[in-house]
């Protein structure tokens, strides 16, 4: 399979996307700014572990037993012991149990932690940000991120952009079909309007047009 560049793979992404949203539903409506939310620090959805995905390994007790190490783009890992254990897919918790359970055939009761410390994010939990925009891109969701995070990642509205026409495209899963959301990006990124920043989650894809004029 011929290998596509990126900034042309996310510009063709870019138009997909466009497309598609000209399709859609009529907009949802607006979301809730994030200022009337509540924006305490804490954790949010346990994390899905992702190919390329840095980890740290832990056997207490048992420091040759623990590693840094890189999930493989085939979503598997190696450490000492264990050979291509599945990782891809997992929280850390889970994740350790299994290293739990296969080093307990050589040791007695393994404590095992998993960290992970830096993340590419599975698909279905990045953040992807297309059209008329300094460098599209797919950002790895955190807990707590609001466009304006979103958008601070990707270097703003580039010129020509018509951000008050952004649009938010988002999966609501007990509906069964995705909405679609008005941004006013314009308003907070060029006056400042923190009532125009909204919470994101993962999976949300913003989309923003160019100015007609």
């Amino acid at each position: 399979m011929q290998n596509v560049p990126a900034p042309r793979f996310l510009a063709a992404l870019a138009l997909a996307v466009l497309a598609l949203a000209g399709c859609a539903a009529p907009t949802d409506g607006q979301l809730p700014p994030a200022s009337f939310v509540s924006m305490q620090e804490g954790p949010g959805e346990e994390y899905i572990i992702g190919p390329l995905d840095e980890l740290t390994v832990h056997v207490w007790r048992n420091d040759e037993l623990g590693a840094q190490v890189q999930v493989r783009p085939d979503g598997r890992i190696t450490t000492p012991l264990i050979t291509d254990m599945p990782a891809v897919g997992k929280t850390p918790t889970m994740l350790a149990e299994d290293i739990r359970l296969q080093l307990s055939q050589y040791i007695a009761e393994p404590l095992v932690t998993v960290i992970v410390n830096k993340f590419a994010g599975t698909f279905g939990q990045q953040i992807r940000v297309v059209g008329a925009t300094e460098k599209p891109a797919s950002i790895p969701y955190r807990a707590n991120m609001t466009v304006l995070d979103a958008m601070i990642a990707v270097g703003g509205l580039s010129e020509f952009a018509s951000g008050n026409r952004a649009k938010l495209i988002r999966f609501d899963k007990q509906a069964g079909r995705q909405r679609e959301y008005g941004l006013r990006l314009a308003d907070l990124l060029r006056k400042g309007d923190s009532q125009a920043n909204v919470m994101l989650q993962p999976g949300d894809v913003i989309i923003i047009p160019e100015s007609m004029f």
